[in-house]
């Protein structure tokens, strides 16, 4: 049985043990931190070792006209893709070992020849201390509660603006690589334009439970004051926003009042800052993971089954069971016709009462004022040679123009980085023990 609070405070722990650089500083900046655990169940014992292999932070992801086609540039950097290819980074090493004779924690030979499979007893849970953007941010709001986040229009005056400017997101730096040393925001930048990179936004309305589809304006019902409570304005439905944006070619938000402000259920795209991207949100990334797996393309060559999480715990957050549900794994129940070795795979849904310390409530709850720093992305995964990986603008955090193009620019989870870490393992495999595609 999985203890949300536990893994929640390892993911917490482990984030703390990691050198400063990159980190956000308390009271100004705010950030979100997701995690992959190998859980390993010892044979003829009750022992379950819990080990966080994997962890990223990050809010940001380059608009489509920055993309490499060499695979140069991280192109998403929320914190959830962060630790997915930190710990397909993590697998390779793994099978390197495997593959060399060395012994691995993680994989044993499997009955095809050349293909690898997961010890007995190990596998992956994905923590996310915050509600994954997309489809399952969609949940309904509780009570008296505000959205979660900013509005990308503020409607506030010029004096709470100036006060709210001073708190600042953990963010990477603007999506130029200026010339000096180490790049630098020119322009400053308030919480509403951090939280739009994210997804999400924040407008003022109470709310009921409403996870499903929205009905029809005309059939939508309002909540209204008592009679014997004049003077009090209707309470209006309403649910928690994103501002990851429906694939084009779709069906488009209706963006109605309250609970009819989305459809749910879409595959969405995050909206980044001013240019559209082309990566879709993280919630969609989940769905996809649960059905081709999350050891990527590269490692399916080696493995003779795809690779799951078992779990995904969420952190002390707004949370809606049924929105996870639906938008991890109901959207992906009815997939069939898979090649072998992959499957319909949903993950256990948890969520933990322990929220990150450098989450925005808690960011808000400490506020400091004073000019707040752009902080750039973190990589940390459990490898021997260079374990942390600080990134800004899909590049290495304080790169300089003449370095962009060079290997010293590249982040190591960048599709490139990680490819020339997949032949590596090529060059140790005897030919003989090869999978049969590499032959």
């Amino acid at each position: 049985m999985v203890d949300p609070d536990e893994i929640a405070k390892l993911c917490y722990e482990r984030f703390q043990q990691l050198p400063r650089r990159g980190k956000p500083e308390p009271g100004r900046e705010w950030t979100l931190l997701a995690a992959v655990l190998r859980i390993t169940r010892r044979a003829n014992s009750d022992t379950v070792e819990k080990e966080v292999v994997s962890l990223g932070t990050g809010t940001k992801c380059i608009g489509q006209t920055a993309m490499s086609p060499s695979g140069e540039i991280l192109n998403d950097s929320h914190a959830e893709v962060i630790a997915r290819r930190g710990c397909v980074r993590y697998l390779i090493q793994e099978l390197h070992r495997a593959v060399s004779g060395g012994g691995s924690a993680v994989f044993c030979q499997a009955e095809e020849q050349g293909k690898w499979r997961l010890h007995p007893g190990v596998s992956f849970l994905f923590f996310t201390s915050h509600t994954p953007c997309g489809d399952a941010a969609i949940i309904a709001m509780t009570g008296s509660q505000s959205q979660p986040c900013l509005p990308v229009t503020p409607a506030h005056g010029p004096e709470e603006e100036r006060g709210r400017g001073d708190l600042k997101r953990k963010d990477e730096e603007s999506s130029e690589v200026k010339s000096i040393k180490r790049p630098r925001q020119e322009e400053p930048e308030t919480a509403e334009t951090h939280l739009e990179d994210r997804g999400e936004r924040r407008q003022s309305f109470l709310s009921k439970s409403c996870e499903d589809p929205p009905q029809p304006a005309e059939e939508r019902v309002e909540r209204r004051s008592p009679p014997d409570s004049p003077g009090l304005c209707p309470q209006v439905a309403d649910v928690h926003r994103t501002g990851a944006k429906c694939v084009s070619g779709g069906p488009a938000d209706p963006l109605l009042p309250g609970e009819g402000y989305h459809w749910t259920g879409l595959l969405r795209v995050k909206p980044g800052r001013g240019e559209p991207t082309l990566s879709l949100s993280c919630s969609d990334k989940l769905a996809r993971w649960g059905v081709l797996g999350f050891q990527g393309a590269l490692l399916s060559l080696y493995l003779q089954e795809a690779l799951y999480y078992s779990t995904v715990v969420v952190g002390g957050v707004p949370y809606s069971q049924e929105a996870m549900t639906r938008a991890l794994v109901t959207r992906c129940s009815c997939v069939s016709a898979l090649p072998a070795g992959f499957s319909v795979c949903p993950p256990q849904l948890l969520q933990s009462s322990l929220e990150f310390p450098f989450s925005q409530a808690q960011t808000e709850l400490h506020h400091q004022a004073g000019q707040g720093r752009i902080s750039p992305s973190i990589s940390w995964c459990n490898v021997p040679e260079q374990p942390l990986d600080v990134t800004a603008n899909g590049y290495k955090h304080g790169v300089t123009r003449k370095a962009l193009g060079t290997a010293k620019a590249r982040s190591l989870l960048c599709k490139l980085e990680l490819f020339h870490s997949f032949l590596s393992v090529v060059a140790a495999t005897e030919p003989a023990a090869l999978p049969p595609p590499l032959r």
